[in-house]
């Protein structure tokens, strides 16, 4: 919308369309108001000049994998994520972006949730709507996001999955973990992983990237983490585990990348006939583990919390648990 102010020597009009500013000054405020109609109109026109010059979904996501998910923390997945929108009939990728409205894109949700998760479905839903605004605000290939109106699924609820002991054996004998000697293949070093995520918290991405020159004797130094740096306490028994990895690398602790720790994980667990479980649950068995033993803002430190009540999607003890340590805890009679 134009704006029209008030100078020493006259007026001053300016209008802003589709990320354009621009001002000139006139002698009389009517000069100033016919020339800011006349340039909004003119803005309007060559943006959906802009738009009808034929660019497609396929080409947006194309762009977006190319020059943004690289700088991106997560820009792996994303750029995973992308080739398979493209493979995806449903989307409808060779269509001009122009075309691609709520509707359409309301077609594809519903087949996805058929497919995957709730939670998968909203992430991709997150992932196509920032290709979409990059398309909108940056490259001026449209003037409207259509997933802002696009009703999405309903967050999933919190996982409270704690993997048992029993399940923990038999995923290490799946992944010939050998607990008196130090690991020699990728696979020994993902059940390293798998039992000091147990013990820590840490999540895949951040054992993925530990470096041996970040581990010290009692704790180790996370510089890039989902949220913030932090450092994460180490046990004896933590520590010990770590370096039963010593061969596997001289940088990398784990000498594994987050995919191919995920690929292993999968095919341990399979293989041990072990279902619905993920590596994540380690972070919520480490947490229930610990939580009894120590102060919840030591316990929120350690895992990176920022608020408290994160502690209470992690931890997740069973009545029989609770109620066991009622029992010890109880007042004598009086």
């Amino acid at each position: 919308m134009a704006s029209i102010s008030k100078t020493e020597d006259g007026y001053r009009a300016q209008v802003y369309v589709k990320g354009v500013r621009e001002n000139k000054r006139f002698r009389t405020k009517r000069e100033a108001e016919i020339w800011a109609a006349g340039r909004e109109t003119a803005l309007r026109k060559s943006g959906q000049d802009e738009i009808r010059r034929g660019h497609t979904l396929r080409q947006a996501l194309e762009k977006y994998a190319k020059e943004v998910s690289p700088s991106k923390r997560g820009g792996d997945w994303e750029q995973i994520r992308i080739k398979a929108f493209l493979r995806d009939t449903h989307l409808k990728v060779d269509a001009k972006i122009e075309l691609v409205t709520t509707d359409r894109l309301s077609v594809w949700r519903d087949a996805r949730l058929l497919e995957v998760s709730a939670g998968t479905v909203l992430r991709e839903i997150n992932l196509i709507s920032a290709v979409l605004e990059a398309a909108r605000r940056e490259w001026k290939w449209i003037s409207d996001n259509p997933m802002r109106d696009m009703r999405k699924p309903s967050e999933p609820a919190h996982r409270s999955v704690v993997i048992s002991w029993r399940q923990t054996k038999a995923i290490l004998r799946a992944f010939e973990y050998n607990p008196r000697a130090k690991a020699k293949t990728k696979s020994q070093g993902a059940a390293l992983a798998f039992l000091v995520a147990q013990r820590t918290g840490m999540r895949a991405g951040e054992l993925c990237g530990l470096e041996w020159d970040r581990v010290h004797e009692d704790y180790c130094v996370l510089p890039v983490t989902k949220t913030v740096p932090r450092d994460v306490p180490l046990t004896k028994k933590a520590r010990k585990l770590i370096e039963k990895a010593s061969d596997l690398s001289k940088t990398k602790v784990f000498n594994l990348g987050a995919a191919s720790l995920d690929t292993l994980f999968r095919k341990a667990k399979g293989k041990a006939g072990i279902e619905g479980v993920t590596f994540h649950d380690s972070r919520h068995t480490a947490a229930t583990w610990l939580a009894p033993r120590m102060d919840v803002l030591d316990l929120c430190k350690m895992f990176g919390w920022s608020n408290p009540k994160q502690a209470m999607t992690y931890y997740n003890p069973s009545a029989s648990q609770i109620a066991a340590r009622i029992k010890t805890t109880q007042n004598p009679k009086p």
